[in-house]
């Protein structure tokens, strides 16, 4: 690491030479692999980035220059590049540092990213202003194919196409090539178009004729015939029709010609878009062969490449073998992700039902809305998504979906906290926006055997919107022995009983059910009998039967893993003081912040809604009564 560890910025990366960056390259990939290994993140993504951030960081200054990551996973070798190696022992950990652009962290973090589509328009924003304002400096978008998938990313390219700012889109493409060009004359004619001299020959060109009398317009229809031209011999890639200067595809691993690219397209002065083509997990063989494995990895031996610890079920393992036994019992059973197979669960399904599986890519608002016209013609869709990602297709959810009251079945994975990946992936709104739309039942299992059956109770007897939330990971101590069973779900909603009590009711539902049960442990110690109920219902709420089962003439505290504002406490207090004007109601959220990274019991505690917290809260609750 002789190299690396002098790296601390863009002046640096200048005073190597060719060779040395190439070394660099090679420390870096193998601090990567080192440190990814004991703290887990994503590998694959910046492994196969490693040249082209060297790259950027060398011909740009992104203490200045401003770089917009899309997604941001791939941001690692960059901060590595600018001052935080020291950082990486404490990678996505609570207090340490961030798995995504952070610019709290350093102002060479442009822009907070998570979310993928949105770096061009973000980008574009920041060129206005730096046009509007009179300052200098360049402005930088990086985004991968994947994020090209989203709808967001054409209309920022749209936008960007006409502006005539100057500004660099760079597509890193995983191999994945987006209307890919065959043939020797496309290679041949690709490298010319790459070139530093055709790039510096076409601006002096420009500036040239723009000098001279007529100089603009013979420029003009000279550019016009050299198009007309090219795209009979070589069909035109969509960015050139939209307006954008495009150069590519070029190798992203050959460093000096990345850099040698990089510098003509700073100078060209208009919107540039410049296509590189990568390889994910570049460098690390386990990472090349399987790179969806080690594009998020938990901890694991840099040696051998197998993962640390033992394979544990989850709620999407559930989910998936769920939909297996569905699609084997009905036709009209078809499963949706955006970008999200294994995550989601639904790898199994997309290998035995492929006709009926549909990944859409990053497009969520597409997903959704392809979800109501699968339902309005008489297929039952299932669409998995991320409960941060749900946010994106808040519209179609209304429009699409629930204004026509449809068949439509949203699994929503990764609801609640989600731990190190921080506040972008945090699945703490999507009760409240979901409470919104009429007529969308929201269901809340406690653990596998619960949510089996409540989606099988929605998609064989329901009809209409429902969504079913489900944390990251596993059950926890709430097993099946705990299970009382579900067989629908009645207008008044349903409430279990978890725990009989006299003193105070502690009212949760979902993951949180577990803290709530230690709390009513603690507070059994000291001498306090505490009530639990748990709601299985999200939308509706059954009145009549949480005041029959709660602590009469007790307070009711509801602790649920969302965000102040996003939850249920509110219109549930609401309900209960209609019916009992007495009842008192009080609550415990995650608060009106976003939530940092960290381990689930860090963030719990950093929250106040771990059981001890809990149990403090419904004491000093029933201290102010007395």
């Amino acid at each position: 690491m002789e190299i690396l560890q002098k790296i601390n910025g863009h002046e640096d990366l200048l005073r190597l030479n060719d060779a040395q960056r190439v070394q660099l390259c090679q420390e870096i990939r193998e601090f990567l692999i080192a440190n990814v290994s004991q703290t887990g993140g994503h590998l694959a993504g910046n492994l196969g980035a490693v040249e082209l951030t060297v790259a950027i960081e060398t011909v740009f200054n992104t203490m200045v220059d401003r770089l917009v990551f899309d997604v941001g996973h791939q941001s690692y070798v960059h901060k590595l590049l600018t001052g935080r190696r020291a950082d990486f022992p404490h990678l996505r950990q609570f207090g340490g540092m961030s798995g995504f652009p952070k610019p709290s962290e350093s102002p060479s973090d442009a822009f907070i990213a998570g979310h993928a589509s949105s770096s061009v328009s973000i980008a574009l924003g920041m060129a206005r202003a730096r046009t509007l304002l009179g300052e200098d400096y360049h402005v930088i978008a990086l985004m991968g194919d994947g994020a090209a998938t989203g709808g967001m990313a054409f209309e920022g390219l749209n936008d960007a196409a006409v502006s005539h700012e100057p500004m660099i889109i760079i597509l890193n493409d995983n191999e994945m090539s987006i209307g890919k060009s065959e043939g020797g004359l496309s290679r041949h004619l690709s490298r010319i178009r790459s070139s530093e001299n055709y790039l510096h020959a076409k601006r002096r060109y420009r500036e040239v004729m723009k000098k001279l009398p007529w100089g603009e317009r013979i420029y003009v229809a000279s550019s016009k015939l050299k198009n007309r031209l090219k795209r009979f011999l070589l069909p035109a890639t969509m960015f050139e029709n939209m307006g954008l200067t495009y150069l590519g595809p070029v190798d992203g691993h050959n460093l000096p010609g990345l850099i040698s690219l990089l510098r003509s397209a700073r100078d060209m002065k208009e919107p540039v878009l410049v296509h590189v083509v990568t390889k994910k997990g570049c460098g690390y063989p386990f990472a090349e062969a399987d790179p969806a494995k080690y594009h998020g990895i938990g901890k694991f031996d840099p040696v051998t490449g197998k993962k640390l610890g033992p394979k544990v079920r989850t709620f999407s393992d559930s989910f998936g073998d769920t939909m297996l036994e569905l699609a084997s019992r009905d036709p009209r059973v078809c499963a949706i992700t955006a970008a999200m197979p294994g995550g989601t669960g639904l790898l199994g399904f997309m290998r035995r039902y492929p006709k009926r599986y549909f990944d859409v890519g990053i497009a969520e608002e597409h997903a959704v809305s392809m979800a109501g016209g699968l339902a309005k013609q008489g297929m039952i869709p299932v669409a998995a998504i991320y409960s941060t990602f749900l946010q994106r297709s808040f519209d179609q959810i209304f429009q699409d979906v629930c204004m026509l009251h449809l068949h439509v079945v949203l699994a929503i994975d990764r609801a609640g906290l989600v731990g190190d990946d921080g506040p972008t992936h945090h699945g703490v709104f999507d009760v409240g926006f979901l409470r919104m739309a009429p007529g969308m039942l929201i269901l809340a299992p406690v653990n596998f055997a619960e949510q089996r059956d409540m989606l099988c109770w929605a998609v064989e007897s329901y009809n209409g919107p429902v969504a079913i939330r489900y944390p990251r990971g596993t059950e926890g101590s709430c097993r099946e022995s705990d299970w009382q069973g579900f067989a629908g779900v009645e207008n008044r909603g349903i409430v279990s009983c978890h725990r009989k009590g006299t003193d105070v009711t502690l009212l949760t539902y979902g993951s949180m059910l577990e803290n709530v049960l230690e709390a009513a442990e603690l507070l059994e110690e000291n001498g306090i009998s505490a009530c639990v109920l748990r709601l299985l219902t999200l939308s509706v709420f059954p009145v009549e039967q949480i005041l029959r089962e709660m602590a009469p003439g007790r307070p009711l505290i509801v602790a649920e893993e969302t965000a102040a504002g996003s939850g249920i406490r509110e219109a549930l207090a609401s309900q209960l003081r209609e019916a009992d004007e007495t009842c008192r109601v009080m609550g415990l959220d995650l608060g009106k912040d976003y939530v940092p990274g960290g381990s689930m019991k860090e963030l719990y505690h950093f929250c106040g809604l771990d059981s001890s917290a809990i149990a403090a809260f419904a004491e000093e609750a029933l201290r102010s009564e007395g």
